[in-house]
């Protein structure tokens, strides 16, 4: 018995800890690490910004993209956290002069999505003002957070 309720305990801790590091996980944006793209023709020595992926108005079923940065949004029909991502992304974009929401139907764009190795939704990516992909986040991100990546993104491209 004693066995048993060990294995329970131990289980039940696991369990906890994988639910608090996914809650801390989920949502956070990383910035993007500047590399070459597969089908980029230019050398590695080309200067690390002009390295990020892009996407373009084309890629978004010819939307255009903002004027300062653009919060792109990758949901599912199914997808129940994708609503209130939808919500807050679209709160920031009408607060900010310049940024543009986009929401992009993945399973509409599977080469898209195989192509920025989106694993699940929602998936939202916040581009510069020339479509450079600057920071990404899977899962529903905080209000907060969305603003502060806007802010980080608008802030490098005005010291560029």
């Amino acid at each position: 018995m004693s066995l048993g309720l060990g294995i329970l305990i131990a289980s039940a801790a696991l369990v906890a800890m994988i639910a608090v590091g996914k809650r801390w996980y989920d949502g956070r944006f990383r910035p993007q690490v500047p590399t070459p793209q597969a089908d980029d023709a230019e050398p590695a020595s080309v200067a690390p910004e002009r390295q990020h992926p892009t996407l373009t108005s084309a890629d978004l079923d010819a939307v255009a993209l903002g004027e300062r940065a653009t919060l792109v949004h990758f949901s599912t029909a199914f997808c129940a956290p994708c609503r209130a991502t939808r919500q807050v992304l679209s709160q920031v974009s009408e607060a900010v002069d310049g940024v543009r929401y986009v929401e992009v139907d993945a399973e509409s764009h599977l080469d898209l999505v195989r192509k920025l190795r989106i694993r699940r939704t929602p998936t939202v990516f916040v581009l510069d003002g020339d479509g450079r992909i600057r920071n990404r986040a899977s899962g529903q991100p905080r209000r907060d957070d969305v603003q502060a990546a806007v802010v980080a993104v608008i802030s490098r491209d005005d010291v560029s």
